[in-house]
Order: C-alpha cells, then sequence, then structure tokens
C-alpha cells in the first residue's frame, strides 16, 4: 500500500507559529509596569537613575521570558497543551532545552536586580523582586499550580505589585503611598491581561482539571467580569484623584477607554466562539499598554506642574 509523506508546514507558516508562541506583544507587561512606577517616583520626589531604569527593564524582560517558557514546559507537563500548536515545548519537542533556556532567562534577570542593589548598597529591591519571582512560580510551577485553582489572577496581581514596589524604591529608595497605589493600578491592569487569555482555553482547560477563572463563571459571566474589573480601574483612578492622592493629571489614563471598550465588546460578542476570542488578550494589552503610558506621562506633567507652581508662587 502506498503512503503519502505528512504535509510540511511551509516556512511562512512556521515563522507565524513561533511568533504566536513567543508572543512579543506580551512583553509589555515587563516594560509597562517599570515604566509606571519609575514615572512615579519621578513625580514625586524628581529622581531618575537611567542606568537602573534600564537594568531593571532588561532584567523584567528576562523575568518574563523566564515565566513564559517555564509555563510552557509546565503545562507540557500536566498535558494541557498537547493541542497547543504555539506551546514552544510543542514546536521544539525538546523539553529540556526549553527548561534550560528558561533558567538562563531567570538567571539573567536576578543578576540584573542584584546589580541594582549592590548599585544601590542596599539590597531592598532584590529581596523584594525574589519575593515576587517565587510568587510568580506558584502560578504554574509544581507542587503549588495555583493557577489551576482559579486564582491564578491573585498570583499575579501580588505578584506585579511587589515587583512594581521594588521598581519604585530602585529609583527613590524609599516607599510611599503613591508606590503602594501606582503598583497597584499597573498589577490590575496586567492581571486583566491574564484573565483574558482563558476564554478560548476553557475547554483544555476542563479536560485538564484546571480550574481557571472562565471554567469556574462560564464564558458569559467572565465577560461581565471583564467589563467590571475595567471599569474598577477608571473608577479607581476617579477615587485616587478625587481624595487628593494623584493629580487631576492622571484622567489623562481615560484616554485609553476606546481600547477598554474594544475589548469589552471583542468579548461579549465572542466570549463561547474559542476561534474567535483567542486574541482577547492582545486587546488587553494595547489597553494596558496606552493606559501605562499615559499614566506615566500625567506622573512626568504633574511634577512639573509642582514645579512651576513653587518657582511661580502660585502653589501657596
Amino acid at each position: 500500500m502506498l503512503t503519502e509523506n505528512p504535509p510540511t508546514s511551509s516556512p511562512k507558516a512556521t515563522r507565524r507559529l513561533w511568533l504566536a508562541a513567543i508572543k512579543p506583544p506580551i512583553y509589555t507587561v515587563a516594560v509597562t509596569p517599570v515604566i509606571v512606577t519609575t514615572a512615579a517616583a519621578y513625580g514625586e520626589f524628581g529622581m531618575f537613575n537611567p542606568v537602573r531604569f534600564g537594568l531593571f527593564l532588561g532584567a523584567a524582560i528576562c523575568l518574563i521570558a523566564w515565566m513564559n517558557l517555564s509555563n510552557d514546559v509546565f503545562d507540557a507537563d500536566t498535558g494541557i497543551d498537547v493541542n497547543k500548536a504555539t506551546s514552544v515545548v510543542n514546536l521544539t519537542g525538546d523539553r529540556p532545552l526549553v527548561f534550560g533556556i528558561a533558567l538562563g532567562f531567570l538567571g539573567l534577570g536576578i543578576t540584573g536586580i542584584a546589580l541594582i542593589s549592590y548599585l544601590q548598597q542596599d539590597w531592598m529591591v532584590f529581596n523584594l523582586l525574589l519575593l515576587a519571582t517565587a510568587i510568580a512560580y506558584t502560578y504554574q510551577g509544581p507542587p503549588f499550580r495555583l493557577g489551576y485553582l482559579g486564582i491564578g489572577e491573585f498570583v499575579c496581581f501580588l505578584a506585579y505589585w511587589i515587583t512594581g514596589l521594588g521598581v519604585f524604591y530602585s529609583q527613590a529608595q524609599t516607599l510611599t503611598l503613591n508606590a503602594v497605589w501606582a503598583s497597584a493600578w499597573v498589577a490590575l491592569t496586567t492581571s486583566i491581561i491574564l484573565f483574558c487569555s482563558h476564554f478560548h482555553q476553557a475547554e483544555d482547560d476542563l479536560a485538564a482539571g484546571k480550574k481557571s477563572p472562565i471554567v469556574r463563571l462560564g464564558t458569559y459571566q467572565g465577560a461581565q467580569v471583564l467589563t467590571y474589573s475595567l471599569g474598577t480601574v477608571l473608577v479607581l483612578t476617579c477615587l485616587l484623584v478625587a481624595v487628593g492622592t494623584w493629580s487631576p493629571w492622571m484622567l489623562l489614563t481615560f484616554a485609553s477607554a476606546p481600547f477598554a471598550l474594544s475589548l469589552i465588546n471583542h468579548v461579549r460578542l465572542n466570549h463561547d466562539q474559542p476561534d474567535k476570542v483567542s486574541n482577547c488578550k492582545f486587546f488587553a494589552v494595547k489597553f494596558h499598554f496606552a493606559s501605562g503610558l499615559l499614566l506615566a506621562i500625567a506622573y512626568v506633567l504633574s511634577y512639573y506642574n509642582l514645579e512651576f507652581l513653587s518657582v511661580t508662587g502660585l502653589g501657596y
């Protein structure tokens, strides 16, 4: 009996799979928190150290690479990614290699953070980031796998909140209420991205025993929760401005509302259609990056506004 050779993917299709596996847009979750909390330190104290900023940015990118690659490895171990064409483990067929590269990125990230602490002669940043990294590991790493219990978004929020505090401290070498709120704000918008990544995987997650929020809630209620979560970001901004914690300049973040509305509409229309809703996390990435960049700009403007009032005497 004659047999045919299995069709091979074209180079173009292979490149698309690798790009989808590497997920370049997702790396804004490393860049945006660093920019926002660095700007928060500048807005409060007028401090900016470009060397520490660059080191933190590079370290954050390495740590996100570690998280993405190690999560692929841990998901391969549970079999949840057996149908996922964009898994790096599935693409390479070499779990030990992927895990080794992940550990390399982890080492680079931790080294970068250690260098910041050495330059400051203060190990607070290192301790904060070590704690954040340990918390991030519990999301998918054995024996914890907290993401499988449906509390991954809480783990994500906590890890990014602590990371934001570390970034702020790397610039100002102190922590303030402003640092707490800036870090919490960007941690919330980052957690929304993770929440969005579950919609198209509900069936595979359920089959593998992963009780993601969407498995627990269903896609319809998940879409409602997403709407409320995005609304919370806007309400939180207004409250912080109203009580005087933030400058009115922070209302600039409302210019990112069209991205939030696009995400809400896209998920509401396609929440139960995996092929169509699978890209909703990239809608969330756009909102996350745009709102974070606007918040960073607002921090800088608020600092110069205070400087102007101080010089002219109008602030007294």
